[in-house]
């Protein structure tokens, strides 16, 4: 059985160690957990795992946050993966930093990078969705997405992104409901 485990970002240098740029620190997680290596491939990097019998492909689209539908779309099609495997994380404004909400659908939340994939495949998806905070003045929210982590953060960091590959791969597992039932109470 095959998962897309698509991890939300932007590519290039000065994007790497950027609030918005969280979804790729957690598939990177999950290829350096599994010792895979990543490969450049149309519309993405992809790196391929096993987690308990299951292939996970894990996907950074290369083509910018607000256009990232047309990224998962084709490895959707191209993979022959149906949309109830498909999992996207992403960053989120709207929670407080370090927690995370997995979902089995929803709305975009005024996150560009969803509404581009729910205008390419739909939004009955999962996602997970990791709270970045919003400790911003009004204005300036962009300059805080696209913003370097504190060093607080930074300290923090490592735990959260180990729990979110870790509610990845139990999406993969046992499937969101479980993975919901135990991973969002934390």
């Amino acid at each position: 059985m095959k998962y897309l485990i698509v991890g939300l970002g932007n590519i290039g240098a000065e994007y790497a160690d950027t609030r918005h740029n969280i979804g790729f620190l957690v598939v990177d997680q999950l290829a350096k957990d599994a010792e895979a290596s990543w490969e450049t491939e149309h519309l993405g990097a992809l790196s391929k795992i096993k987690h308990k019998g299951r292939t996970l492909i894990l996907l950074k689209p290369s083509t910018y946050m607000n256009r990232s539908g047309k990224a998962v779309n084709y490895w959707l099609q191209k993979e022959k993966i149906p949309i109830e495997n498909l999992l996207i994380i992403l960053d989120d404004l709207n929670l407080e930093f370090g927690k995370q909400r997995l979902r089995g659908k929803g709305s975009d939340g005024g996150h560009n990078g969803l509404k581009d994939i729910d205008q390419a495949i739909s939004n009955n998806y999962a996602r997970l969705r990791i709270g970045i905070g919003n400790d911003f003045r009004k204005g300036q929210q962009v300059d805080f997405v696209l913003g370097e982590w504190s060093d607080e953060e930074n300290a923090d960091l490592p735990a959260i992104i180990k729990y979110a590959a870790d509610t990845s791969k139990s999406f993969a597992a046992v499937g969101l409901a479980h993975t919901m039932n135990a991973f969002n109470k934390k």
